[in-house]
């Protein structure tokens, strides 16, 4: 029995790590520019998120650890106002920064949909979902 819950602990610690980091209601209506196409919008301040990057000497998925800052950084700019945030720069030891901005009707063109829709599926049956690319 000792033995079942020492080697399930790490697995449940590391599961434990994405828990209550989700898109609220407020933070589905911010898109995300990253085209960095903001010419045409209100800039509204700056937001810095940060989320665990490794758990002991584990290093975390680099794209989820992307996910889970863009997450946090619409939730927290729509608490501003704002419906558009764009990263400021790349992700270090697991904080980014990002920038809010309203643009109302002017909207970047290539704003993601909410991270809960997935992008339309392809003729052959794959899907795609957008990634920052460098």
């Amino acid at each position: 029995m000792r033995k079942t819950v020492f080697l399930l602990a790490p697995v449940l610690l590391l599961g434990a790590c994405t828990w209550g980091i989700t898109l609220d209601d407020a933070g589905k209506q911010v898109r995300t520019a990253w085209n960095g196409d903001v010419s045409q919008c209100r800039d509204l301040g700056k937001v810095t998120v940060s989320v665990m990057d490794h758990v002991g000497p584990v290093d975390r998925n680099d794209i989820k650890v992307r996910d889970e800052l863009e997450v946090m950084a619409r939730n927290e700019a729509a608490k501003m106002h704002a419906d558009t945030v764009k990263p400021l720069g790349e992700p270090v030891d697991g904080e980014q920064a990002w920038g809010a901005y309203q643009c109302g009707s002017a909207r970047p063109a290539s704003a993601t949909q909410p991270a809960t829709q997935p992008a339309p599926a392809a003729s052959d049956g794959v899907q795609t979902y957008p990634i920052q690319g460098s």
